[in-house]
């Protein structure tokens, strides 16, 4: 079992520990550096800086993405540990401070690393932990753990993951009494359980993924203003479907409530459907009906694109064939 140990401010965790509604949280880097230590449903925990320096919690990865400051907040509020936009910016400002960067100046919307996690678990003072045996101080932003199972790191690490995952599955996936349950999955044993997790993510995390994903392009027309663009999914959460990258597409917004309503689907081979339903219905369409067999624009990630299953059932169960 692979995990990362990050490093945060106490404030960021105590904040976000007297919010338990939370599910969804952001481990912000303001330097926008990427993160690729662990994969969706890999185990993040939080160790705090001294003279604190205990580990405090830990949640679910599920996903990382390069995005604006303002979208950053409008996706996770205050599950990214600060009571507002404003604080957020200080915030980061102290840590430009600290490295003798300029600061955010006002109208300034800076890209930032979103290190997005679901299902934080935050814990009492009494029962936090000290850093792992190895820990080095000359660490700044953390440190990953190839296998917390192994004989090296079990002893220190197997009750830190017994309380984290306290909760776990039934409180914790909670919201996917209604989904499919062909998405399990097992990553084998653990301390000599096996635990199922889900790759998925929750609603924040999965519209900046699919930005991030999708380098702010609508998959289908192609255009890039931000703030119409919308994170759709192809099997919709209400009738089964998950918060995940290959059950989802960046569209526009017009082009989502098409794609919504069956006017618009995408063949196996990634290319624009166009229901004939649509002209019929309203004449006044060739912006759209001009979309017709155009290839859709697709991740870099294979495993990011359109699930064929999930684009089937889209031309199986909701567009309009005729």
């Amino acid at each position: 079992m692979k995990a990362f140990v990050g490093v945060t401010d106490k404030s960021w965790a105590d904040f976000l520990a007297q919010r338990p509604h939370l599910e969804e949280i952001n481990f912000w880097r303001p330097s926008g550096k990427s993160f690729k230590a662990l994969s969706p449903g890999d185990l993040f925990l939080f160790k705090t800086h001294k003279p604190h320096d205990r580990i405090v919690g830990g949640a679910l990865l599920s996903g990382f993405a390069l995005v604006p400051l303002s979208e950053a907040w409008a996706a996770f509020g205050e599950g990214n540990g600060r009571s507002s936009l404003s604080a957020v910016r200080e915030a980061i400002n102290v840590y430009r401070a600290k490295n003798k960067m300029p600061p955010i100046l006002p109208g300034e919307d800076p890209l930032i690393g979103c290190i997005m996690l679901r299902a934080p678990v935050f814990l009492p003072e009494d029962e936090t932990f000290g850093p792992p045996p190895d820990w080095s101080y000359g660490l700044v932003q953390g440190k990953t753990y190839k296998d917390i199972t192994s004989s090296e790191h079990t002893d220190y690490f197997a009750p830190i993951v017994d309380r984290v995952f306290a909760r776990s599955p039934a409180e914790t996936l909670v919201d996917d009494e209604t989904t499919v349950t062909t998405t399990w999955e097992h990553h084998g044993p653990m301390f000599g359980e096996a635990r199922p997790t889900r790759r998925r993510m929750g609603q924040g995390a999965f519209k900046l993924a699919l930005l991030d994903a999708y380098e702010g392009q609508c998959a289908i027309s192609g255009r890039r203003v931000r703030p119409v663009l919308e994170a759709a999914h192809i099997h919709p959460v209400s009738q089964g479907g998950l918060h995940r990258l290959d059950n989802g597409m960046l569209l526009r917004s017009d082009v989502h409530t098409l794609f919504d309503l069956g006017y618009i689907g995408i063949s196996p081979k990634m290319q624009v459907r166009v229901s004939p339903r649509l002209h019929k219905d309203f004449p006044d369409t060739e912006e759209y009906t001009e979309l017709a067999d155009k290839a859709v624009f697709l991740p870099r990630e294979k495993t990011d694109r359109p699930a064929p299953d999930a684009l089937a059932w889209h031309l199986d169960k909701v567009f309009k064939a005729a």
